[in-house]
C-alpha cells in the first residue's frame, strides 16, 4: 500500500528539513504544503528528496493546507494518508503504529491520542485542562462520542476510502473537531492509539493559545450555517 505524509507548514523553514527527512523513513512520499509562509519554508521544501512541494499564495490556515495536501496525495495514488505537523511535536517513528490497523483492514481512520497512557513531553497543565474541556464541548455540541479521548488530535492516518469521503471545510484550527465529527458520523471504522506529543518553548509559543478555544468554537458555529 502506497503511503503519503501530508505536512502543512507555516514559517517552518528552520525545522522543516529535519522533520521531513525523518518522516520520509516511514512513507513512500511526502506532500508538503507551504501555507503562505514569509520565510524559506517553500524553498526548503522543494529541496527535500521525495517531497512534492505545494504553496498557498496566502496564509489560509492549517485545515486548508491539509485539504490541499490530501487531495494532491489522492491524485498521486496514495492508499494511506498521514497528517503530521511540521514543527516536530509529532514523532514520525510512531507512523507505523498509526497505520498498522489500516494495513490489516481493522480500521479506516486512526487518531493519535495524548490521553491513552502515553505521557506527552512538556505539556502545560493549562493545555491539558483546555483539552479536557474541549472533549466535553465536542460531545455536547458536536455529538462526538465521549470515548474519543483526544478532542484536537492532529496526528492521524486514513485509508483512501476515508480520505475521499471526509469532506472537511474548516480552513483554520477547527478542522480537527470537524474531522472527528465527520469520521464518527460516517460509518467509517475508527480507533485511537496512544502517541507522545513533544512540546517545547518554540512550539508552545507558536501553537494554540488558551483564547484560541473560543475561536475554534466560533469557527464551528459559523461553519454549521454555511
Amino acid at each position: 500500500m502506497k503511503t503519503a505524509a501530508v505536512i502543512p507548514a507555516y514559517n517552518e523553514g528552520s525545522r522543516l528539513r529535519d522533520v521531513a527527512l525523518e518522516v520520509a523513513n516511514f512513507v513512500d512520499f511526502i506532500v508538503l504544503v507551504d501555507d503562505g509562509s514569509k520565510d524559506e519554508t517553500f524553498k526548503t521544501a522543494k529541496a527535500i528528496p521525495g517531497t512534492i512541494a505545494l504553496r498557498h499564495a496566502l496564509n489560509r490556515g492549517q485545515g486548508a493546507a491539509l485539504k490541499t495536501g490530501s487531495e494532491a496525495a489522492l491524485s498521486l495514488g496514495a492508499d494511506i494518508i498521514i497528517h503530521i505537523d511540521a514543527d516536530g511535536q509529532h514523532n514520525p517513528a510512531e507512523i507505523p503504529k498509526l497505520t498498522e490497523d489500516i494495513r490489516l483492514d481493522r480500521a479506516d481512520v486512526v487518531f493519535g491520542s495524548r490521553f491513552l497512557g502515553a505521557d506527552s513531553v512538556g505539556m502545560p497543565a493549562t493545555r491539558k485542562f483546555l483539552l479536557r474541556a474541549a472533549k466535553g464541548f465536542n460531545a455536547m455540541a458536536l455529538g462526538i462520542p465521549r470515548r474519543m479521548t483526544d478532542p484536537q488530535s492532529g496526528f492521524r492516518a486514513m485509508n483512501r476510502k476515508a480520505a475521499e469521503r471526509i469532506d472537511f471545510n474548516q480552513d483554520k484550527m477547527a478542522h480537527c473537531s470537524e474531522i472527528l465529527q465527520l469520521v464518527t458520523r460516517s460509518g467509517l471504522r475508527w480507533r485511537e492509539v496512544p502517541v507522545v506529543i513533544r512540546y517545547n518553548r518554540e512550539t508552545l509559543a507558536k501553537g494554540q493559545k488558551p483564547t484560541d478555544a473560543l475561536k475554534i468554537v466560533w469557527q464551528l458555529i459559523v461553519g454549521a450555517f454555511h
